[in-house]
């Protein structure tokens, strides 16, 4: 029997203060969302939506389920293109269902694939950045369908969440930053993945220039430069 997700993903971050590129942080923000889709097997009409912001860890999270299940990874708008009835027949990942609202060739292939999919033996979870009913599909019964889907969203980053990413951030450039360091971080920058892969990249930069390690003190050098520099 494999080990359900949250046994492959869970990270305790003060004892595991260096991290390995891929790991997916558990936090309050995201606990919900890993549950749902640990109950898989059960999901009801087999289909689950999953949705969050850019850099939230959809397609992270989406990759691992999919490693779990056996599903392939698809993106809408390659619908199109794919014998949807074999499709059927096994589990899927379809991302950015947003991107293909209008695309009428591709709104009818995930209609069919969700009645198919839906008596067969496979599952399909479906992602995107917004809640479905902000995803402007034209296909009327589509919307409906995906409106009606049993869904999870995945928040914005808590505390414990956002140090984490940072602590992941740093390490995937071989640094290595105190905690002290770390914490400083997370009070002072907007809390959003986008946000932490640029100012982490920033003070690599600058770090590596000087030839310094990255303190707190270096960080508050930084972060008081961009604030000058945006007056």
């Amino acid at each position: 029997m494999s080990k359900p997700l949250s046994a492959q993903l869970s990270f305790d971050l003060p004892s595991r203060p260096s991290l390995q590129r891929g790991d997916f942080f558990i936090s309050p923000s995201n606990a919900l969302a890993l549950s749902m889709l640990e109950e898989w097997p059960a999901w009801p009409n087999n289909c689950h939506i999953l949705t969050g912001p850019e850099g939230g860890g959809k397609t992270h999270l989406a990759h691992v389920w999919a490693a779990t299940s056996g599903a392939q990874i698809l993106n809408a708008s390659d619908l199109p293109n794919q014998e949807i009835a074999t499709l059927s027949q096994a589990s899927l990942v379809v991302e950015n269902i947003p991107n293909i609202s209008g695309n009428r060739a591709a709104e009818e292939a995930l209609f069919h694939l969700l009645n198919l999919i839906k008596t067969g033996p496979g599952r399909l979870l479906l992602t995107g950045r917004e809640n479905a009913l902000f995803w402007k599909i034209k296909l009327p019964d589509l919307a409906s369908r995906l409106a009606g889907a049993r869904s999870a969203e995945l928040h914005a980053p808590d505390d414990i969440l956002f140090a984490a990413l940072l602590v992941k951030l740093f390490a995937d450039r071989q640094l290595f930053p105190n905690p002290d360091a770390i914490q400083y971080l997370v009070t002072r920058i907007e809390r959003s993945f986008k946000s932490a892969q640029i100012i982490v990249a920033q003070i690599d930069r600058i770090a590596l220039s000087k030839q310094q390690a990255v303190t707190r003190n270096l960080i508050s050098k930084i972060l008081a430069s961009a604030d000058h520099s945006s007056d």
